[in-house]
């Protein structure tokens, strides 16, 4: 008996052994996969009456530690104020934590009477984001903050299953690698049953990719 465990535990190991050569090695002769061209970013002009700004997680907590992401904060802030200019409401969004949610940076910061909803990566889930944006008649949201593969891509995607158009300004957006953030602006523009491969300016309940500079207010 024990000899024929022996024989077995040496085949299976023999076996598990040929499988992980194999795979290295069609690992190692695997071609080299291009990665894909992403639209440029389109100029938009929104109504301001519906239109509503999500500023997402740029607080001390997820922001302060990644450089790429408080590289953001200058264009998020001047897209802020001309929001503000135009009368677009602003909401923000942080992250659940037992002592509380983490404040937004200063520079970013909101002003009396923007709400903030604190959830995970998908801000609709389990708050009243939706009925806030309904309170404030926006049918279009412009999407900033970070992470662009976390927190900007799932609370786009949830949006336009919601109803609603959405436009994400590139330059406002980050992720604590490059690839990431590539990755979140190309998966933005393929979301399956919403796709917009062509970047379209404002196709309806897709995303639109922008960048602050782009979008203006009317």
């Amino acid at each position: 008996m024990q000899t024929g465990n022996a024989f077995q535990r040496l085949f299976f190991t023999s076996v598990f052994a040929l499988a992980g050569a194999s795979g290295f090695a069609q690992a190692q002769t695997a071609p080299e996969i291009a990665l894909p061209a992403i639209p440029a970013p389109a100029a938009v002009s929104l109504d301001a009456k519906t239109s509503a700004l999500l500023i997402l997680d740029i607080s001390t907590a997820i922001c302060q530690p990644n450089p790429a992401c408080l590289a953001t904060v200058p264009a998020i802030a001047a897209l802020a104020k001309k929001a503000r200019d135009a009368k677009v409401p602003v909401l923000y969004s942080s992250t659940p934590n037992p002592a509380g949610p983490p404040p937004a940076l200063a520079d970013v910061a909101p002003q009396p009477g923007e709400p903030t909803v604190a959830a995970r990566a998908d801000k609709f889930i389990d708050t009243n984001l939706e009925e806030l944006l309904k309170q404030r008649n926006a049918t279009t949201l412009v999407i900033v903050g970070t992470a662009a593969n976390g927190a900007v891509l799932y609370t786009s995607f949830h949006a336009n299953a919601r109803g609603f158009t959405v436009v994400v300004a590139e330059d406002g957006i980050s992720s604590f690698t490059p690839f990431n953030t590539f990755l979140a602006r190309h998966q933005l523009l393929q979301q399956p049953g919403f796709t917009n491969a062509a970047n379209k300016p404002l196709a309806e309940k897709m995303v639109t990719l922008s960048r602050g500079d782009l979008i203006t207010f009317k």
